[in-house]
């Protein structure tokens, strides 16, 4: 059975401390990530993933979860990457605002 595209940021909370070498992917514009980020995000805009897919490679067959602002983004990108045979890219419901919102207020909004 596939994982669900989509992982909740409580769930994104228990992989980081079970994962802490796991790739937490934001695919946001870098002026987004220096307003608002997730400690140990790795930032690779949406633009770039095709172009960088290689950089993901060590990643091919683990979890790897995709951030955005809301949501939208980080769910385009995971479905993508598992079209390229990454079968557990998975997307941060509700992105960073959600995790704002949700998990750790010190993340401002915007």
């Amino acid at each position: 059975m596939t994982d669900p595209l989509e992982i909740s940021p409580e769930d994104v909370v228990q992989w980081i401390a079970s994962q802490p070498d796991g790739l937490l992917l934001d695919c946001r514009e870098p002026l987004e990530f220096e307003l608002a980020h997730i400690p140990g995000a790795r930032l690779m805009p949406m633009g770039e993933v095709p172009g960088r897919l290689q950089e993901l490679e060590p990643f091919r067959n683990e979890t790897l979860i995709v951030v955005c602002h809301h949501g939208l983004r980080s769910r385009q990108v995971a479905a993508w990457l598992r079209q390229q045979g990454f079968a557990a890219a998975r997307s941060l419901t509700g992105g960073i605002d959600d995790w704002s919102l949700r998990i750790d207020p010190a993340v401002p909004r915007y």
